[in-house]
């Protein structure tokens, strides 16, 4: 297996700021500091609502349901494990997302922040932040891009890679707020913390990696 595009340093560095980026979203929203923000941003986007939109942003909403995601992580770790033969990728890939929902419903327990009520096009339960749909998108496009990466040879073929993560993550992301089911900040608490969860595990998996280079561990 090729060396991972992640250097052991910018890994850490990265943890650290992510770290920061939720505490300091946690302490912004137990003061209220960021009320204003939350309510600019889902005035703005909720004012482009429309039927058509609507019902694209339930299907994307529906693409990231808990539902929807486990389907693709036991598909996914199946294809790794069985089709792929990489089992240290496949154990990786199943710890790592299912790493992300332990988290989230950790935290929405310890924070129990109440869903907005300011325009509902969909009715769910549960607390609000950080939103789930968010970190498990997150999580499960981020690994998808981390894990073809090292695949794909040519340039084009990485940035469009890319691209399609950032667009499936992004449009489950706005749709939570576009139905009225979260708040922005859930939506940057959510991605920071997952990406705290996924750089964490990427080290984890990186020293993995470098067991078994040196006979330590087979896959």
């Amino acid at each position: 297996m090729k060396e991972s595009p992640i250097r052991p340093f910018v890994a850490i560095s990265l943890c650290i700021l992510f770290g920061g980026a939720f505490a300091f979203s946690v302490t912004a929203i137990l003061n209220g500091m960021i009320t204003g923000f939350d309510r600019s941003i889902i005035d703005a986007v909720q004012g482009l609502e429309a039927p058509w939109l609507t019902t694209i942003m339930h299907t994307f909403s529906f693409i990231g349901s808990t539902k929807v995601v486990m389907l693709l992580i036991i598909a996914v770790t199946a294809l790794l494990l069985w089709k792929f033969h990489v089992r240290s990728q496949a154990y990786f890939f199943f710890f790592a997302m299912i790493g992300t929902g332990i988290l989230n419903q950790t935290l929405k327990f310890i924070f129990k922040r109440a869903r907005p009520e300011f325009h509902r096009l969909a009715e769910v339960g549960g607390y609000s932040f950080p939103s789930g749909h968010t970190m498990m998108g997150f999580s499960l496009y981020a690994l998808f891009a981390y894990l073809l990466w090292r695949h794909i040879k040519s340039t084009a073929g990485r940035v469009a890679l890319v691209l399609f993560a950032i667009f499936m993550f992004g449009m489950i992301a706005v749709s939570r707020i576009y139905l009225g089911v979260h708040y922005p900040s859930d939506i940057l608490g959510g991605m920071v913390a997952s990406a705290f969860w996924l750089l964490f595990t990427i080290l984890l998996f990186d020293q993995f990696q470098k067991r078994k280079k040196r006979g330590l561990v087979q896959d």
